[in-house]
């Protein structure tokens, strides 16, 4: 029970940020629960004798959870770990912006001209690649709003101009003064 405690430690301690670490003389406990460099216990010891232990074996004596009683240490390349927790970090994040798909939103107008028009698109296909979502709004001003159908048809036309690569996720709806639509990316078969 108490190795599996000790391992909980560890986990937990992997997550903690790496300033709250204390290394070989930073650690100011009198006795420490001593963990080997292979994760084997070495028992209760005197922190002298825990970084003579460190020291001999060339690594170092690094301060797990200092919550515990007695305090929890561990043998290890310390720079090595830091590596390690760097490296699952930035891989966390790289998982999490996958599952967190962007909504990229472009408007435009009802009198939008051919070339701004064709920069949208292409905007909007780079961003439709890397797997993200769309989303298209026209704002009606003034008298624009006597004519949403000329809104729908520029959304329609911009969603044809993306057929390849997009489908329609939302069609396009009036909110106000606004008309929005969503696109989503394709599934590849």
């Amino acid at each position: 029970m108490d190795t599996l405690r000790i391992h909980f430690f560890m986990e937990v301690s992997v997550i903690a940020k790496e300033k709250d670490l204390y290394i070989n003389e930073q650690i100011r406990a009198k006795e420490v629960m001593v963990i080997g460099p292979n994760g084997e216990q070495l028992g209760l010891k005197p922190i002298r004798d825990a970084q003579t232990l460190a020291n001999y074996a060339g690594f170092d004596l690094v301060l797990m959870n200092a919550n515990a009683n007695p305090a929890v240490c561990k043998i290890m390349d310390y720079n090595k770990f830091k590596y390690e927790n760097k490296k699952k970090l930035k891989e966390n994040m790289k998982k999490q912006r996958e599952t967190n798909l962007e909504v990229k939103e472009y408007r435009l107008s009802v009198t939008i001209d051919v070339h701004d028009f064709n920069t949208r698109v292409n905007a909007s296909a780079k961003y439709l690649e890397k797997g993200h979502k769309i989303k298209v709004a026209i704002r009606f001003k003034g008298r624009e709003m006597a004519h949403p159908e000329l809104g729908k048809e520029v959304l329609n036309k911009f969603a044809n101009a993306l057929e390849a690569l997009a489908e329609i996720e939302q069609k396009p709806k009036m909110e106000g003064r606004f008309m929005t639509m969503m696109l989503m990316p394709k599934k590849e078969r």
